[in-house]
Order: C-alpha cells, then sequence, then structure tokens
C-alpha cells in the first residue's frame, strides 16, 4: 500500500512539472561555430530524452554482443549442474531402493559431468557398496577424506569399511583421527570410548569422555563416567585399594543405583570400619535394584557377627522391597543360616507355586537342614532343572557370573540384571516334561496307616515337592491344546550404510575378555 502512495505521488509530480512547463513556452537559442539553433524547450527537452535513450539501447546492444560468450558458457554450465544435480539424486534413490544397474548407470553421469562434487564422490562410494566392490568404495572414501569439505565423510566411511574387514585397529586409527578433526562426532567419539574401554585403558577411557563432555546428555555422562569409574576400581582393587575405594565412591556418588558400584563401595566402606555409611549406599541402592551383592555384602557388613545379627539386618532390607523375589531369597538364605528353618519357609512360601532355580535349590538346602530329608532334597532339585531361570548379567546374547563393563561385542554399560531371553516367545510349542515317578517308601521307614492322606492329584497334574498339585499354569496338562501360531517374519534388506549405521554387531568377530566369564545363550 505505501508502495502504491509513493508511486502515484511521483507521478503526480512529474505531471505537475510538465503542466507546469507547458503553460510557461520558453525559447532556446544555441549558437555554434556559425551555426544558430532556435528550438521551444519542451521540444529541447524531447530531443535529449530522445537521445538519452538512443545511447542506452546502443550501450546494451554492444554489451549483449561482447557478453555473448560469457552467458553461453554460464548457460551450459548451468544446464550441466542440473544435469548432474538430477543424476546424483537418480542415483542416490537407485542406491535406496537397491537398483545396481540404475545406480552404475546414474553415477557415471554424475562422475562425467561433475567429477569433484561432494555428492558424486558419495553416490560412487555408495554404489560401489551396493555391488560389494569394497576397493572402489574405499578409494571413493579415501578420496573424500582428502579433502576439507568431506574430511569426515571419508574417515566415517573408511572406518565403517575398516570394521567389515575385521581390521579394528585400523578403524580406531581413523576414529581418533575423525575425533581430532572434529571433536563433537558421536560415532566417532564412540568408537574411541568403545576402543578403550576394550583394552582396560580406563585413563585414557576418562579423559576422552571429559574431552567429550558437551556432546552428551548430563544424565548419560553421569552414568557413563559412573561405570568407567567402578571399572577402574575393580581393575586396581588389589593393588591400590586407597585408590579403588576413592573411584568406587566417586562412581556412587554420580550413580547411585549403579549395582556393581554400591557393592564395591559397601565392601570397601565396611573393611574401614565405615559401617553406617556402607549400609545407607546399600539400602538406596537395594531400593533402586535388588540384587544379591547387595544382600551379600550387607550381611557381611561387620565380620564375626552372629547368624541371627545378620539376619536381623538382612529382614530389614527384604521389607524395603517387599513381595521381591531377591528380598526373599536374601531373607531365607539368613534365616538358614541362623536356623530359623520357619522363616525360611515363610519368606519363599509365595514362590514356591513357580519357582526359579535358585528357589528350588534354596528349598533343597532347606529340607536337608531341617529334616535331613535326602529325598524330598532331590525333588527339588530335579524340579530346579525344569525352572524357570533367574535374572542373570545379561548383553547381547550372552550371560556372565559377575557385571562386567563391557559387553563381547564392545559396548559400554550393556550388561543388565535381568532374565535371560525375558521377552522372546518361541513360536515352538512347549515340550511338556514327563511326569516325575512315584514317591517310593525309604527301606526301613514305615508307613503311618492312620495319618490323614493328601488328595490325590489329577493324572494331567504335576505334584510338587509339598505333595499339592502345581496350576495348569506353572505344570501345562496335556489337553490336546493345538500349539502357539508363529507370525510371519519379514526379512529386512539394509541399504549401504555410507557413511550410515555400523554393520550389526554380530556380524563382526568377538573375543573373549581375559578370565572369560560370559557365555552365550544359544551354543
Amino acid at each position: 500500500m505505501i508502495r502504491v502512495v509513493v508511486f502515484l505521488i511521483l507521478v503526480g509530480a512529474l505531471a505537475l512539472g510538465v503542466a507546469w512547463l507547458a503553460d510557461r513556452p520558453g525559447e532556446v537559442v544555441v549558437t555554434w561555430q556559425g551555426l544558430r539553433f532556435e528550438t521551444s524547450l519542451m521540444v529541447l527537452g524531447a530531443a535529449v530524452v530522445a537521445a538519452m535513450a538512443a545511447l542506452l539501447f546502443v550501450w546494451w546492444l554492444l554489451r549483449a554482443i561482447v557478453g555473448s560468450p560469457f552467458a553461453l558458457r554460464r548457460r551450459l554450465h548451468r544446464r550441466r549442474g542440473e544435469r548432474a544435480y538430477a543424476a546424483i539424486s537418480r542415483g542416490l534413490i537407485a542406491v535406496g531402493a537397491g537398483d545396481l544397474a540404475a545406480a552404475r548407470k546414474h553415477t557415471a553421469d554424475a562422475q562425467r559431468l561433475a567429477p569433484a562434487e561432494p555428492l558424486s564422490l558419495l553416490l560412487g562410494a555408495q554404489s560401489a557398496q551396493l555391488a560389494g566392490d569394497r576397493a572402489a568404495a574405499d578409494g571413493a572414501f579415501r578420496a573424500m577424506a582428502g579433502r576439507a569439505d568431506t574430511k569426515a565423510l571419508g574417515l566415517h566411511g573408511l572406518f565403517v569399511e575398516a570394521r567389515r574387514r575385521g581390521d579394528h585397529a585400523t578403524a580406531h586409527a581413523f576414529a581418533e583421527e575423525a575425533a581430532r578433526v572434529n571433536p563433537l562426532l558421536g560415532w566417532a567419539g564412540k568408537a574411541v570410548l568403545e576402543f578403550r574401554c576394550a583394552v582396560g585403558d580406563w585413563v585414557g577411557a576418562l579423559a576422552h569422555l571429559e574431552s567429550n563432555k558437551g556432546a552428551l546428555g548430563k544424565d548419560s555422562y553421569r552414568r557413563q563416567r559412573a561405570v568407567m569409574l567402578t571399572a577402574r576400581a575393580l581393575a586396581v582393587e588389589e593393588t591400590d585399594r586407597d585408590n579403588a575405594k576413592a573411584f568406587a565412591l566417586e562412581a556412587v556418588k554420580l550413580a547411585p543405583t549403579l549395582v556393581p558400584a554400591a557393592a564395591l563401595a559397601g565392601r570397601m566402606l565396611a573393611e574401614g570400619g565405615e559401617l553406617r555409611k556402607a549400609s545407607r549406599i546399600i539400602h538406596k541402592a537395594w531400593e533402586a535394584h535388588p540384587h544379591p551383592d547387595l544382600a551379600q555384602v550387607l550381611s557381611d557388613l561387620r565380620f564375626g557377627d552372629a547368624a541371627r545379627d545378620r539376619l536381623k539386618r538382612i529382614e530389614a532390607l527384604a521389607k524395603k522391597v517387599p513381595g521381591h523375589i531377591e528380598g526373599a531369597l536374601a531373607l531365607a538364605r539368613a534365616a538358614l543360616d541362623a536356623g530359623e528353618f520357619t522363616k525360611a519357609r515363610a519368606a519363599l512360601a509365595s514362590h514356591l507355586a513357580a519357582p526359579t532355580r535358585r528357589v528350588a535349590m534354596l528349598m533343597a538346602d532347606l529340607e536337608r537342614a531341617e529334616h535331613n530329608d535326602e529325598g524330598r532334597a532331590r525333588e527339588w532339585i530335579a524340579r530346579a532343572l525344569h525352572a524357570a531361570p533367574d535374572p542373570a548379567w545379561t548383553a547381547e546374547g550372552h550371560t556372565s557370573d559377575h557385571w562386567r563393563p563391557i559387553s563381547p561385542g564392545g559396548r559400554l554399560d550393556a550388561f543388565e540384571w535381568r532374565v535371560p531371553l525375558a521377552g522372546v516367545e518361541s513360536a515352538a510349542p512347549v515340550i511338556e516334561p514327563a511326569p516325575s515317578p512315584p514317591a517310593t517308601v525309604a527301606a526301613g521307614e514305615q508307613k503311618d496307616e492312620g495319618a490323614p492322606r493328601k488328595p490325590e492329584a489329577p493324572p494331567s497334574a504335576k505334584v510338587g515337592p509339598d505333595g499339592v498339585a502345581a496350576p495348569d499354569a506353572v505344570m501345562p496338562s496335556r489337553r490336546g491344546a493345538a500349539p502357539p501360531k508363529a507370525d510371519a517374519v519379514i526379512p529386512l534388506v539394509h541399504a549401504p550404510d555410507d557413511p550410515g549405521p555400523d554393520a550389526s554387531e554380530d556380524s563382526e568377530p568377538r573375543a573373549e575378555p581375559q578370565g572369560g566369564g560370559w557365555r552365550r545363550i544359544f551354543e
């Protein structure tokens, strides 16, 4: 609106000026070398305007003639760029779709039209990956790594290719270089960190974590530092107990619910006589994640305590997580050691319908200790063979008898305390265990005819050690039910990852860490 108003004002002013000159016609006389020119002011003004227009036209014509080669070159260059852009776009789409023939065709066009463009190099690398030509892909990545604008991209591609070849030393070198070029590269920082952790260089890993602190969230930074400090404390526990204690306490301060850190700190504090502080650390971690290691540390808190004193501490600990199986197991074990068999049975009573292996083995120990009944103990041991598994330190399909900071695949803080394969459903029908043979009367033992007899279970029921038929939910009966139907699984084909996601961890060779201790679930 403002522009329209300004335009109207200018037109009005120009019209007023022309009208003012028309009302005052003057005469202009020009004398030049004996020639005399007389005309009116309006005619002279029109002649000047016409002359200026002619001059502008001549200037435009001369400029167009002189600049026509440059304009033609610019037009050809722009057209070449448009064709190169189209070839790159179609080539990337073909790579994503897995069309090798189209990818090769468009890659050749892009490299012919724009050989120095970064996207042309990327398209060439991805096309080579799609074709399985690792040498060509490596060459394209090296070309990108040699340029300042694509150095990080080229290093990432070289890192991925080196890991696919199993050359982890070269992959680490590329990751280190990429981290120096750009400290904010997440993949490079993670790779460097995992490599240093895998070789046990906890000092270097902590230093690298501090240098990349800005690229991590606060919670992630605190958790990773706590895990590394715990690993460092475990590594120097035998040789430098003072520093190990300091590392464990700092780890607990960063992550109070980290079970390995809390267990180590509590044990070392107890050895130094700081019983209250150790108890507070154990109780806080237990409330978040009940774990047998925490219960063991609290049970052994004071050297030389009587079994009943240990039982009191475990009772207070179990009350913080009522109904949790770890609290029940810890309480039952402490009561068994103290000779409180009734408390031990009461603690395990709610878990006998579907006992885990630890529950069944603990019941076997209880039968031996209380009644010296080897027969019932063996029944519980046989039941333990078919019982549900207990939680264990699990990561990437492996279980470990103790916590480890690094998984077999090289991931930091991957081990979790959970039931192996929890949540994984099998498509195969469940094989029902064979019924246990009827109990026989031991030699020299008389049957009490007058004692009340327990009700007999139906043939399809499974009789537990206590003589009560287990429910169908625990021991499935043979009712001819159809096996569960497995859903169809659609395999996914991944496009080349340049630099893209890394190769799957299962495809990389894994070396067992020193000292062993972990094993595959499926072997």
